[in-house]
Order: structure tokens, then C-alpha cells, then sequence
């Protein structure tokens, strides 16, 4: 590789939600720090930028899901992409991050020396090697393989002659209208996509081999606006996004402990949303519980309503082969398609795939425990970002940046130079998510795990993380400076 050419106190790797957050709250807390961001791709936004197909919109109400140090200003619940993605752009440049943000450079390795208390970063750009340098190493490239999206192996489907997408690669040249289009999937991306092309498709179908739990919530939020309308904005958001996290995890609890009483208001939902004769426990009865796998949700019931007026269908089974003209499955039916869409999910990839060691030892992440879901035992000075899978990401990412910050002030009034997690040998380690959904379940091996117990157990918990990572003391027994 080439020579060290630079150094930075901070070099947080990743420019999309909790990238811009995390260097917005150095800009903002620690204005004498240096730091860099290292982005991959061209542009600000991660996932937000990534993802272009019709329809593409948050599944998170976005007063929880914005930031709140810049909270959300819009009505809306569920933003669309583009608003997104402009959200974050606008955010780095009101903290004047965008400055700092190196484009194109693919961040390769990451290699720890104690003896210099540094991290040596080796990267690509346009193809040539570089290094840089940091004293601290922050991972905010998020948890999915951009460049290799999940797509099973469908038997036949080198016999079919229509065209095949994934959304994680949406083309700018599909002209879908007037055509006959499947999606397969049953999860957020396909409940997006189906009410969003079903105008003008000739039809369009979700062919889906497990129904998903799905819910209708309002477009937009008549109490925050009647709020900004009598209260000061940072008051009146701080009030809609606490009404909204305590809804998310009392609706997250009562699923846990209630699981047949949250099934029939689900149910009954979607009841009063679909046609009469619509085969309800047929196409939306999954066979497991709520919160088992993640909520999905579409926004004053569209992908219902599309149903109803008769522009989308549903089809529950099990593929047998594609044909030429389509897809047959095990029932015989046959589902003509000029299109297939195959929603099918996302593979996850821990911290976009870069490689860390730690005086020449390779990291193994699936040996290592997640300390307070945040740090990793053994691993000096680095944190990362991965929000929560049962309420909105950036709710864990806003909390780890309070704490990163805090490390970081103390280490420089105690003249520190190294924190590190040290892990108790009595710490047994469980699975880092406790989801069932696919994505999830293909990928547990490859990433760190939690402990059984704090500060090494991942509550996946807003509310106590509050008191473990925003207010508790950062002097435990686990943590260690030096």
C-alpha cells in the first residue's frame, strides 16, 4: 500500500443515517476533534441513495427515525426516499460535514498497533491504494451488502423470457406499463413496490411463500402538526417523538406477552381494509408471532386499498418452476408475468465487509460479544452503529454518538489514549438479533454476538438503553482506559 498520508482524531467510516449523525455530533460536541468520513459510493445518503425502486419510503414513522439533535420537519409518518436522503444531506450541511466526507473511497482494512495506540485504515479510490490514519474508528456503513442482494435459486428460470429484477438494483430503463408484473416477497419491499406500480401495470401480483404480519398507519400525523401550530418546534417534536417511541415499544411488549391478542387487532384491521370475500388467513395469518419477525407497514392502508379496487392481487404458495411465460407453483397454478420483481430480501454484511485486526491478530466477529451493543471486547478504541430491529435504527444510532462523545471527552481529561471492552470469562454468548426473518437467520454466523448478561446483553430496548448508554456512569468493570 501506499505511504500514511494523513491522520485524523476521529474516522468514522460510512456517509448515509448514522454516518451524517455521527460526525453532527462531533462538529457539534467536540469542535476541536479532526475527522474524516470515508464513503464508498458518491453521494450522501447510504440505504437512502442506494435504493431507487417506485415507492421506496421509510418503514419507521420518521419522528422516530429522524434525528434528535434535528428532529424530523415535515407531517408525514412514512417519508419517501428522495425526502429522505435530502434530510441527510441537509444535515451534513448544516453541521458543515460535507466537507469532510471523502467520496469514492472503499475502505479495505483496518489494522490496530498498541505500541502507536493508532489505527492504520487502508482504502481504494478510482482504484489505487491509500492509507490514513486515526486514533479512534467509528463504523457507520450500516449492516447490508450493497453489492450482492438475496435472491434464491429458482428452478427454470433460465427457460423464462421476461425480464427479472431485484430492487436492490433497480434499472432506469424499466418501463413497466401496461405490462403483467409478479413481486415476489412478502416484506417491506414488496409492499412497497405493489401499490406503487399497481396504476399502471396491466396487473401486478405478490407472490409470496409466508405472509408477513402487515399494518396500516396514517400518512400524516395531525397531533404533530397541531402541535408545532401552540408549541416551539424542538418542544413540539420532542413530545410526538416520545408519544411515538412509547407507542413502538409498548406495541413491541404487548406483542411479546400477547401475542393472540395483537393477532386479532392485526386481523380485524385488516378485516375492515379488505374486500368481503378476501381470503384473510389465507394471504396476511403468518405462523409465527408478531415481532417474531419485523412489522411491516404501509401507509393509510395503500397496498389494501390497491386490493380492494381490484389493481393488485395476492398469491400464497410455493414456486415449482418459472416457465417461459411465468411462474408455476406446486398447486398448479400458473401466474403469467412479462416482469418479476424479486423482492426477496437483503444479505447483511458486518461493517460493509472491512476487515479489522488487532496487532496482526485477525478479528473473528463471530467470537467477539458486543459490549453495550456498541463496542466490541477486545477491539480498542472503535465503536459502530447498528440501530434496533424492533424500533427505529436511528434511535440506538443517536444514543451510540451521545456515547462515543462521551468516551471521547473523558479520554482526553484523563489524558487516555486507549478504551477497550474486556470481556468476563463468565459471559456466555447468545445471538446478537433475536429475529426469525430470513435475512437475519443466514447471517447470525458472521456477525458478533451478546452476552447473557449486562453490560454485554443487547436489551434491543430504547427505554433502558437510555439509562445504560445515555445516563450510566461509563466506569464499569468491562470498560477499561488506559
Amino acid at each position: 500500500m501506499g505511504d500514511v498520508t494523513d491522520h485524523v482524531d476521529v474516522l468514522i467510516i460510512g456517509a448515509g443515517l448514522s454516518g451524517i449523525g455521527a460526525a453532527s455530533h462531533l462538529a457539534s460536541d467536540l469542535p476541536d476533534k479532526t475527522y474524516a468520513i470515508l464513503e464508498r459510493r458518491d453521494a450522501i445518503g447510504g440505504t437512502w441513495d442506494l435504493f431507487t425502486y417506485p415507492g421506496i419510503r421509510s418503514d419507521s414513522d420518521m419522528h422516530t427515525l429522524g434525528y434528535r439533535f434535528r428532529p424530523w420537519p415535515e407531517d408525514k409518518v412514512l417519508a419517501d426516499g428522495p425526502a429522505i436522503k435530502q434530510y441527510v444531506v441537509e444535515t451534513a450541511a448544516h453541521y458543515g460535514v460535507t466537507d469532510k466526507i471523502r467520496f469514492g473511497h472503499h475502505a479495505m482494512r483496518c489494522a490496530w498497533d498498541s505500541d502507536q495506540a493508532l489505527w492504520t485504515v487502508d482504502y481504494e479510490v478510482d482504484g489505487k491504494p491509500g492509507q490514513i490514519t486515526c486514533s479512534f474508528l467509528w463504523g457507520c456503513s450500516g449492516y447490508y451488502d450493497y453489492d450482492r442482494p438475496y435472491t434464491p435459486t429458482f428452478p427454470g428460470i433460465d427457460k423464462y423470457a421476461g425480464r427479472v429484477i431485484h430492487p436492490q438494483h433497480w434499472p432506469d430503463d424499466l418501463d413497466y406499463a401496461g405490462k403483467t408484473v409478479v413481486v415476489i416477497g412478502s416484506g417491506a419491499t414488496a409492499i412497497t413496490l405493489i401499490p406503487a406500480m399497481a396504476d399502471e401495470t396491466e396487473s401486478i401480483t405478490m407472490l409470496q411463500r409466508t405472509p408477513s404480519y402487515v399494518v396500516s398507519v396514517p400518512t400524516d400525523d395531525p397531533l404533530g402538526s397541531t402541535l408545532r401550530k401552540v408549541l416551539p418546534d424542538r418542544v413540539a417534536a420532542g413530545v410526538t417523538r416520545w408519544r411515538n417511541v412509547l407507542i413502538q415499544s409498548g406495541l413491541y411488549q404487548m406483542s411479546r406477552r400477547r401475542p393472540g391478542l395483537v393477532k386479532r387487532l392485526i386481523r380485524n384491521a385488516q378485516v375492515r381494509q379488505l374486500p368481503r370475500d378476501f381470503e384473510v388467513d389465507t394471504h396476511f395469518a403468518p405462523p409465527y408471532n408478531p415481532w417474531d419477525q419485523r412489522l411491516c407497514v404501509v401507509p393509510s392502508g395503500d397496498l389494501f386499498r390497491a386490493i380492494r379496487h381490484g389493481k393488485a392481487k395476492v398469491a400464497t404458495g410455493h414456486i415449482e418452476t418459472f416457465t417461459k411465460t411465468g411462474i408455476r407453483l406446486t398447486d398448479g397454478t400458473e401466474l403469467e408475468a412479462d416482469i418479476v420483481i424479486t423482492a426477496t430480501g437483503l444479505n447483511l454484511l458486518a461493517f460493509g465487509g472491512t476487515s479489522l485486526t488487532v496487532d496482526g491478530e485477525e478479528v473473528k466477529l463471530s467470537e467477539k460479544i458486543a459490549y453495550k451493543g456498541l463496542m466490541l471486547d477486545g477491539v480498542p478504541n472503535f465503536a459502530y452503529v447498528v440501530g434496533y430491529a424492533n424500533a427505529s435504527w436511528t434511535l440506538k444510532a443517536d444514543l451510540v454518538s451521545e456515547y462515543v462523545v462521551r468516551v471521547l471527552k473523558k479520554m482526553d481529561k484523563h489524558g487516555d489514549k486507549v478504551v477497550m471492552p474486556v470481556r468476563d470469562e463468565e459471559v456466555s454468548p447468545a445471538p446478537l438479533l433475536d429475529l426469525s426473518s430470513g435475512y437475519v437467520q443466514r447471517s447470525l454466523d458472521k456477525f458478533p454476538q451478546q452476552g447473557d448478561r449486562g453490560p454485554w446483553k443487547a436489551p434491543h430496548n430504547y427505554l433502558r438503553d437510555i439509562v445504560t448508554i445515555r445516563h450510566r456512569k461509563l466506569d464499569d468493570s468491562a470498560l477499561q482506559f488506559s
